[in-house]
């Protein structure tokens, strides 16, 4: 579904008040009740029903009346609250044209009010074109239920949190400007994605500070999990940053080793068919050479030296908790079930919860010329 933030010039503080309804509603239900959206909403002058018809209209929405009358949020509308926030918060004035599509996020440039560009992921676990992320991804193995915007908000959390304490190590990812739910700023990599280069001139040297980066996160104890050509900026000067950490794991990882080295094969088949390179086939896990290398230049993960650690300060300080790590791993091993359709004490809560929120403007709202 494309994002056409020009929707937002014409959305009231009713509109988005109906919005954050359905997204607290979604707390306790899949499909949330017209009564409780009403409920939760509370409109001075009533009209809830009118505004969910205008919201559908724009997409935002889903309805439901397979088993009752109700309705649950998109990712266009989900994207819509957190632009809102982000609006709001000064983080950015102007959105403007997409500049990345993968197969779980959108990648849009944002303008603060100074003029600066940045970068804006959205992450978008579960779309169609992508459902064997269910089979490929922790956060959904072997799982039957499950809710993708919460998913895709652990997935961001998850991202923001470890970009900070890698950045905080001198890891060369971008800078994490801000977070909401599931949208991610932070500062545009000037470069190329690795996959486009066709020709290098220091093709060695460029592996090698790969292989450094691949050593360096495991010495700290992290593997990324998806470290490949995709996931690699190069630019003119063939300085190297890495994106994509939603998926990164602990080197105590039941399946570390498994992670580590599909991670290794990925750049080095990918140095062999692009740059001609050779190298040994196999990975030589007993091989005690320094810095977790074997004579042919390969990694071994259990040569590598993890004495570093984990960085769970960093990440708790970044926002991303034990508890959320916890959630995510249930997802893993099956334990998490979501929640639907059903009735708790919460619900009554919900309407103090968001008439306690503050009422956020979005007047201020840029729009960039450009399509996005």
């Amino acid at each position: 579904m494309k994002l056409d933030v020009d929707v937002l010039r014409y959305l009231s503080k009713d509109d988005f008040r109906v919005l954050t309804a359905v997204e607290l509603g979604m707390r306790n239900h899949e499909i949330v009740p017209i009564e409780l959206i009403d409920r939760i909403a509370r409109l001075k002058h009533g009209g809830t029903y009118k505004v969910l018809k205008n919201l559908l209209k724009h997409k935002l929405l889903h309805h439901d009346s397979s088993k009752y009358d109700g309705f649950r949020l998109t990712y266009l509308g989900y994207d819509f609250l957190a632009i809102k926030t982000m609006v709001n918060k000064g983080v950015f004035v102007a959105v403007g044209r997409q500049i990345g599509v993968g197969k779980e996020s959108d990648i849009f440039e944002v303008a603060t009010e100074d003029g600066t560009v940045l970068a804006m992921k959205l992450h978008r676990l579960g779309r169609v074109s992508f459902r064997a992320v269910k089979s490929k991804r922790d956060y959904l193995r072997h799982r039957s239920s499950y809710n993708w915007l919460y998913l895709s908000r652990l997935a961001a959390l998850k991202e923001f949190a470890f970009m900070k304490a890698l950045e905080t190590h001198g890891f060369p990812v971008p800078q994490a400007i801000e977070h909401n739910r599931h949208c991610v700023i932070m500062s545009l990599v000037q470069g190329y994605p690795f996959v486009q280069v066709k020709q290098l001139q220091n093709p060695e040297t460029v592996f090698e500070t790969i292989i450094g980066i691949i050593i360096r996160l495991a010495e700290h104890g992290l593997i990324h999990c998806d470290f490949n050509e995709f996931n690699i900026m190069i630019d003119d000067e063939e300085k190297i940053t890495v994106i994509d950490f939603p998926q990164m794991v602990s080197v105590s990882h039941r399946n570390a080793k498994m992670y580590f080295d599909r991670d290794v094969e990925c750049i080095f088949k990918f140095f062999r068919k692009r740059f001609n390179m050779s190298f040994q086939e196999s990975i030589d896990d007993n091989d005690d050479s320094d810095k977790g290398k074997n004579e042919a230049g390969k990694l071994c993960f259990s040569s590598i030296d993890k004495s570093a650690g984990v960085l769970d300060k960093e990440l708790a300080a970044s926002g991303f908790s034990k508890k959320d790590d916890e959630d995510i791993q249930r997802f893993i091993e099956c334990e998490v079930e979501t929640d639907t359709n059903s009735d708790s004490e919460e619900d009554v809560d919900l309407a103090s919860n968001l008439n306690e929120a503050d009422d956020l403007n979005v007047d201020s709202l840029h729009l960039s010329e450009q399509d996005c």
